[in-house]
């Protein structure tokens, strides 16, 4: 598999505080890799760190498979745009002048595909009004018009869902897939919105005071968290031997208690094992979140 990013035992210390503490992670090509956390876990020092904005204390990571300490790190990153913290706008310009600004800063020949990035990411028909005036998800969506001005093929945004309306989340969810699916670009994303989240990510890391403590795809995520029907009987070993005869796939959890991996016919079901002189108690569909197995993996407290 190829890799965009990959850090190795990263580690950040300030003074007083350890943000990232060997910090290992891979990125694959083509990704949307949800980066989840708790406030405070070194989600955004991670993109600090990889945008050049800070140096890591130690262990190193490589960006399209160039080491952070190699004089070509720069041209690598060239190939990256980042939206971190909050949107890097100027609020006296507008929308046009705000790319125009950004073309000149990256010295690019021409402002040719201004007007496609306004229009890819909807403000195409905010003519002269001021950045100021906009909405926080206008101007998040400007933000990321900006950082993609450089035609850049990896894009990391740092809660890009945060504050939004639903409208905003919904218009900032179908414009990310949209850069994936259409534009083939990789996007790194944290956010506190887990269901929304869930929506698009196609990968994920799970970070827990400054370490990566599970990476997996979107599918591993699936075969975790899938759906079941979780049952309350009085026998469950008469419970094992009706469901074996339909070859239907449980896991048992206690005397009583057993999660079955399948749409049951209650009626079929409950005549079998009535049968068996067993008692269904209760019958619950059950279906892990990604919040709730996040809390799981750090053993609870506030979501990401």
């Amino acid at each position: 598999m190829d890799y965009i990013l990959q850090t190795n035992c990263l580690t950040k210390k300030y003074k007083n505080y350890q943000a990232l503490n060997g910090l290992s992670m891979n990125v694959p090509k083509g990704s949307i890799y949800g980066f989840v956390g708790k406030n405070g876990t070194g989600k955004t020092t991670l993109f600090r760190l990889i945008s050049g904005l800070q140096e890591p204390t130690s262990g190193d990571f490589t960006l399209y498979g160039i080491r952070n300490d190699s004089k070509n790190i720069m041209k690598a990153r060239r190939r990256m745009g980042a939206v971190i913290e909050t949107p890097s706008i100027y609020p006296d310009m507008n929308a046009e002048q705000n790319l125009k600004q950004q073309y000149l800063i990256l010295g690019l020949p021409s402002f040719d595909g201004i007007h496609e990035l306004l229009t890819l990411v909807g403000l195409e028909k905010t003519g002269k009004k001021k950045a100021r005036n906009f909405s926080l998800g206008m101007k998040q969506r400007l933000s990321i018009a900006i950082a993609l001005a450089g035609d850049p093929d990896f894009l990391v945004l740092d809660e890009p869902l945060n504050g939004l309306d639903p409208q905003g989340i919904v218009e900032m969810r179908e414009l990310i897939l949209k850069l994936n699916r259409e534009r083939q670009i990789t996007v790194l994303i944290s956010s506190h919105i887990l269901d929304e989240l869930s929506r698009i990510a196609t990968h994920y890391g799970f970070i827990d005071s400054g370490h990566m403590i599970k990476e997996l795809s979107a599918k591993e995520l699936d075969v975790v968290c899938r759906k079941c029907t979780h049952m309350e009987v009085t026998n469950t070993f008469a419970l094992t031997h009706v469901l074996d005869s339909m070859n239907i796939e449980y896991k048992i959890l206690s005397d009583t208690t057993a999660n079955v991996f399948a749409k049951v016919n209650v009626t079929r079901l409950t005549s079998a094992l009535a049968k068996e002189n067993c008692e269904v108690l209760s019958i619950q569909e059950k279906d892990e979140s990604l919040e709730s197995f996040f809390l799981s993996l750090i053993g609870g407290g506030n979501n990401a």
